[in-house]
C-alpha cells in the first residue's frame, strides 16, 4: 500500500499530462515551451539547491560514482557482445543502447521524493550529477561506434558536455558544497522556489510527450530493450551497490535510477546523430508505458511494503 500510495501520484500526473495535451490544453505550441522551461531552469535550479546542501562524505561519492561506472561498462559490455549476434544494424542498436541506460529524470526525482523524502531525493541528485554526463558521453561514443563514418568529434563531445543544463546544474551544486559556500542569502529558498515547480511540470511534460500512435510492430526492439532496463540495469547496479557496500538508501536510490523508463530527449540525440527515431518514439512510449507496472515491482523488492 505505502509503494502505491507514493508512486500512484507520480503516474496519475503523467496520465493528466496526456489528457491535457489530448484536449489541447494549454495548446501544442505551448508544451516545449513549458520543456524547454523545465529543462533549462526549473530542474537545474532543482539540483543545485539539493546539491549544494546534501550531505555526503567524499569517500562515498567515490564509492557512488564507482558503482556507477562499473555498472555501466558492465551493460555497455553486454550490448557490444549482443550486437555481434543480434541482427540489428547500427541504427538501431544505438536506440536499444539508449533505451537500456538512459533514464527519465523527472520521474526518478518524483519518486525519490514519494518514498523517501528529503534524503531519498539528496541520494538521488548525488547517483545524477555522476550518472548524467558519464550516460551522455557513453551514448555519443556508442553512435560514434556503431553508425559513425569520422570518428568521434571530442571538441563537439565536449562542447555538448559543458552546455548540458543538468551538467553544469549538478557541478555547480557539487562546487558550492565542496567549497562550503552553499546557497546564501536568498539563493536557497528562491531556487526551492523554482524546483518546486521542476516536477509536477516534468511529469506533465512526459504525459504530453507520450506518442501510442508511434507504437509500432517493433516488438522484437522493444522486448529487448526493455528487458536490458527493467531487468539488466537495476539488477547490475544493485549487484555491484551490495559489493561495494553502498548503504541501504544509496541501494534503493541506483535500482529506482536503474529501472526508469528511458528519456525523452533520446528521440532528439537519434534524430541528429543518425540513429533509428523511428524505434527510438516507439521505446520511450513502450517503456513509459511499462513503468507504471515495472516500477512498483521493483521498488516493493528492494523497500517492502
Amino acid at each position: 500500500m505505502m509503494i502505491a500510495n507514493a508512486l500512484g501520484p507520480v503516474f496519475l500526473l503523467i496520465v493528466i499530462g496526456a489528457f491535457l495535451n489530448r484536449i489541447n490544453l494549454p495548446g501544442t505550441d505551448y508544451w516545449p515551451g513549458i520543456e524547454r522551461l523545465t529543462y533549462y531552469v526549473l530542474f537545474p535550479a532543482l539540483l543545485i539547491h539539493r546539491l549544494a546542501l546534501a550531505e555526503f562524505s567524499l569517500g562515498s561519492l567515490g564509492a557512488l560514482s564507482a558503482v556507477v561506472m562499473v555498472s555501466l561498462l558492465l551493460v555497455t559490455g553486454l550490448m557490444a557482445l549482443l550486437y555481434r549476434f543480434l541482427r540489428f544494424n547500427g541504427a538501431s542498436m544505438t536506440s536499444l543502447y539508449q533505451g537500456a541506460i538512459r533514464f527519465n529524470t523527472y520521474i526518478g526525482l518524483a519518486v525519490a521524493s514519494a518514498l523517501f523524502g528529503e534524503a531519498g531525493v539528496a541520494q538521488a541528485a548525488l547517483a545524477l550529477g555522476i550518472m548524467i554526463p558519464l550516460v551522455n558521453v557513453g551514448c555519443v561514443l556508442i553512435f560514434a561506434w556503431w553508425v559513425g563514418e569520422e570518428g568521434v568529434n571530442g571538441r563537439a563531445v565536449f562542447i555538448g558536455l559543458i552546455t548540458n543544463p543538468l551538467i553544469l546544474a549538478c557541478a555547480i551544486g557539487l562546487l558550492l558544497n565542496a567549497t562550503l559556500i552553499g546557497l546564501p542569502g536568498w539563493s536557497a529558498p528562491t531556487l526551492q522556489l523554482l524546483g518546486s515547480a521542476a516536477l509536477p511540470l516534468g511529469l506533465l511534460a512526459v504525459g504530453s510527450a507520450l506518442n501510442v500512435k508511434a507504437l509500432g510492430h517493433d516488438w522484437g526492439p522493444v522486448l529487448m530493450s526493455s528487458t536490458l532496463k527493467f531487468l539488466v540495469m537495476p539488477a547490475t547496479l544493485w549487484a555491484v551497490a551490495v559489493m561495494v557496500g553502498l548503504s541501504t538508501l544509496q541501494q534503493q536510490i541506483l535500482v529506482l535510477i536503474g529501472c526508469l523508463p528511458t528519456a525523452s530527449s533520446a528521440y532528439i540525440l537519434a534524430r541528429q546523430l543518425g540513429g533509428d527515431a523511428s524505434l527510438m518514439a516507439t521505446l520511450i512510449t513502450a517503456q513509459t508505458l511499462l513503468a507504471f507496472a515495472v516500477l512498483p515491482l521493483w521498488m516493493m523488492v528492494v523497500v517492502g511494503g
